[in-house]
């Protein structure tokens, strides 16, 4: 939430016109009164429609939110580590590792991930001392691969800067601590110490936004610095980790951003989007009903705000994108469109070679230390340039893997096998994949990085072993188009579960070249025409 960056403000209270009473309910007085827990003062750009009007209703709107999290919470480790632990520096650590770990990961996700990790790694002692490889392996599969980097360095510096004990408050656990950004000191701080300070991130944005019918874009600094002040006044000075996390719950089952549940919605009679859509489903049936035109109104009587009529409002939508009642409370919030992701091509060669025992070993190369997916291995690759003619990359593909084969390589021994496409957060990467297969017995083996021949590390693994390595998502996709392949050109078998209907050649793929130093992996003739068996 690099965007929702804003001074740090720490009201516990809201009261914006307190003391005022509406006249009309399609328009809110705008009257700050002199309360002394305020929000800090509306803006010439920002209405009062858009805050809330009485210290009650905060106190309600606490009062039912928690009344709702207590009954209807989800199980989760991390909730349960945070409520039995009693060191303070253990149970930060606890939520500081899941509050890394669902960042843009589902919580069904994350949930085998974080247990495995506290399991090996209880302790920020025990992160501290642990390789990098190591945390790559564990990390392999949740994506966004340098958050698992800087959680460690992170742990590291609080072990030997800090003799393991962790930051105390929200400000110091986001000035002191590598990746550690307002959102998740202020979880941390607020539910492992109980400091009474709002958090902000994608769940309760979506929550505030349709609340307080908050319809600019919420990224933009203006929308973000209230959403801020907001979270800060509304969170309850009793259990204000329940409270972070009871809103945060909402946002991501009920107040959802598709189909919200808003019968089911504890707090839904302060919500300004939903009053809105039952008093227009409300006018719409009284039109249906047929009532007489001179005592209907043309238009359901709704409260707006004040500023909106002279476009002044920076939190309100903007003129060119108005209230559709076919979406209800999901009007709210609304962004930004999203930069498309650009495209890019990468060949990629899966190297098989049979090992010291005769079982197949296949070369995986280490990434950079930095950029993406840092410090992972992957089949060795080579980008994919926007001019060059399938014959160049092939030639220069197979130029790449030279430096392994350890042999004299023939264009015609490399296989196409097909492509895998993967999306990663700004690109839309596709990889073409090809096979090699070495003969002669093994030469090399695996090693640190050369930088005479400016080679990176590698080591040759066997199946088992590549699964188990800091591989990511989209490395596994291209190993599962690959074992298809190979399965289909040896036939049904023990281990292979081919579907019927496909084709074992794909279209030639796998043409026989005179050249090759092995055997190629595909059907005889008579085995392609035989019937499957053992299906």
């Amino acid at each position: 939430m690099s965007k929702l960056r804003a001074a740090g403000r720490s009201g516990r209270g809201l009261q914006q016109g307190a003391g005022d009473v509406r006249k009309s309910p399609r328009r809110c007085r705008e009257n700050v009164s002199s309360h002394k827990d305020v929000l800090p003062p509306v803006s010439a750009q920002q209405s009062a429609y858009h805050l809330f009007s009485h210290p009650a209703e905060i106190k309600a709107f606490r009062k039912n939110l928690l009344a709702w999290y207590d009954k209807c919470k989800r199980d989760l480790p991390w909730r349960k580590l945070a409520a039995s632990e009693s060191d303070t520096n253990r149970r930060a650590y606890a939520v500081w590792v899941s509050e890394i770990m669902l960042q843009q990961t589902q919580v069904a996700t994350v949930i085998d991930f974080y247990n495995r990790w506290m399991q090996k790694w209880p302790t920020l002692q025990a992160l501290a001392k642990a390789s990098l490889e190591d945390v790559n392996e564990l990390w392999a599969g949740l994506g966004y691969y340098s958050r698992g980097k800087r959680l460690q360095e992170a742990a590291q510096k609080v072990v030997s800067e800090r003799a393991g004990q962790m930051p105390g408050t929200a400000e110091e656990l986001q000035k002191l601590l590598p990746g550690v950004g307002r959102y998740t000191a202020g979880a941390i701080a607020s539910i492992s110490y109980g400091q009474v300070t709002g958090v902000v991130d994608g769940n309760v944005i979506r929550v505030l936004c349709r609340v307080r019918c908050i319809g600019a874009d919420s990224s933009s600094p203006a929308v973000a610095n209230r959403l801020w002040d907001l979270a800060n006044a509304l969170v309850d000075p009793a259990r204000p980790g329940d409270f972070n996390q009871a809103m945060m719950e909402l946002g991501a089952t009920v107040c959802t951003p598709r189909a919200p549940l808003c019968m089911e919605c504890p707090v839904k009679h302060h919500c300004r989007a939903s009053c809105r859509v039952e008093k227009e489903l409300e006018f719409a049936s009284r039109r249906l009903l047929g009532q007489a035109a001179s005592s209907f109104p043309q238009a359901p009587d709704l409260e707006e705000c004040a500023a909106a009529a002279t476009g002044i409002c920076s939190l309100c939508p903007p003129a060119s994108e108005p209230w559709d009642s076919s979406l209800g409370v999901a009007n709210f919030p609304r962004r930004a469109a999203k930069k498309q992701p650009r495209a890019e091509r990468t060949a990629t060669c899966v190297l098989e070679r049979r090992g010291h025992r005769r079982e197949p070993e296949y070369l995986i190369v280490q990434r950079p230390s930095s950029g993406l997916l840092a410090g992972l291995w992957e089949f060795p690759s080579l980008p994919w340039g926007p001019e060059q003619k399938e014959k160049q990359q092939t030639e220069a593909l197979l130029g790449h893997v030279q430096a392994w084969a350890g042999e004299a390589v023939a264009r015609g021994c490399l296989r196409y096998v097909g492509e895998v496409g993967h999306v990663f957060s700004h690109i839309h990467q596709t990889y073409v994949v090809y096979s090699l297969l070495l003969g002669g017995d093994p030469e090399m083996a695996s090693g640190g990085r050369d930088k005479e021949l400016e080679r990176p590390a590698f080591r040759w693994v066997t199946q088992a072993e590549f699964q188990k390595s800091a591989v990511s998502t989209a490395m596994k996709k291209v190993w599962k188009v690959f074992e298809q392949q190979s399965c289909e050109g040896r036939g049904p078998g023990k281990g292979c579960k081919r579907k019927r209907g496909a084709d074992p050649l794909h279209a030639g793929q796998l043409k026989v070249e005179a050249d090759c130093s092995r055997p190629l992996r595909q059907l005889s003739l008579e085995a392609f025409l035989k019937a499957p068996t053992g299906e």
